[in-house]
Parts: C-alpha cells; structure tokens; sequence
C-alpha cells in the first residue's frame, strides 16, 4: 500500500475518533491554575473549526474566570468512567491541552449561536454582561482507552491531508 494513503487514512481515523467523543460529551471537566493551586469546573463544551478549537462560557465572578484572566493555559477532560472499571477496554476519554482566551465583541454573536445550538440551556448565561465566551486553541490531545492505551497527538497530526 501507498505509504501517503497509510499516512492518510490514519490521520483521517485518528480525527474521526477525536470528533466522535468531543460530539458525544456535551461537558468537560475544565482545569485551570493559579499560583500552582489547581481548580477544576464543569463547563458546557462546543467544538468548532473540526478538533481544532472548543468553546465554553462562564461569568466574570467565577474562579475560572479570575485564573483564566492571569493564565490562559489549561486542560478539558471529556468522558466518564466513573461507571466502568479503568483499565478495561470500553469508550475512550481525551483530554485536550490548549490556550484559552476570550472571544472579541466582533467574534461573539457567530460563536455564541454555535454555542447556544448545542446548549439552548445557556441561553441566560450567554446573554448576560458578566459572561465571557471563551475559546481554547487545543494543541494536543490525550486518547486513553485503558490504562495500558494512552497516546498523544498533536492538533498538527489530526489534520486530515
């Protein structure tokens, strides 16, 4: 076989399988730090621009707002094996490593539609002068099936050619 059509076809799997769990888990578990304090929040997740970019929102008076506005960088966790035993071969987790910043006024109305499309829930949130919309440039991503089966790739390595 062609090695540019093995090359290919891998990629185009790799960014199906990251695609299908970042369609599937409406929700993420969002890490930020401050100081080396880390601080977890549940955030409502939309992806956008394929795996290359994922949107969530929050208010001005959260503690993720308040890390974000000193360190952009952080993680978002897809996926619950809360129910399942680790290590045994079931739906996979990912978590994405990226640059969070926030939307510009320009950005926000095409962006907050995306995002209210997904979640007609947050019609409330986005709509309020404290929300910020925040848009996370992810870098890499961490696909984990089991305990033995953990592998990385770059947002690069999952661009189709």
């Amino acid at each position: 076989m062609d090695p540019t059509k093995q090359v290919r076809g891998r990629r185009e799997s790799q960014v199906a399988e990251i695609q299908a769990v970042l369609d599937a888990s409406r929700f993420a578990v969002l890490a930020t730090q401050k100081e080396g304090q880390p601080h977890t929040s549940l955030v409502a997740t939309t992806p956008i621009d394929g795996v290359r970019t994922l949107l969530f929102a929050t208010y001005r008076s959260t503690r993720k707002y308040r890390n974000l506005s000193l360190n952009g960088h952080v993680s978002l966790f897809f996926g619950d094996r809360a129910a399942e035993p680790f290590g045994v071969h079931c739906h996979p987790v990912l978590t994405a490593h990226g640059l969070a910043s926030m939307a510009s006024d320009d950005e926000r109305g095409g962006l907050a539609s995306a995002h209210l499309e997904r979640h007609p829930g947050l019609r409330k949130l986005l709509a309020s002068t404290d929300s910020v919309l925040f848009r996370v440039r992810v870098a890499a991503y961490q696909l984990t099936h089991s305990i033995d089966d953990v592998r990385w790739f770059t947002v690069s390595d999952c661009t189709p050619i």
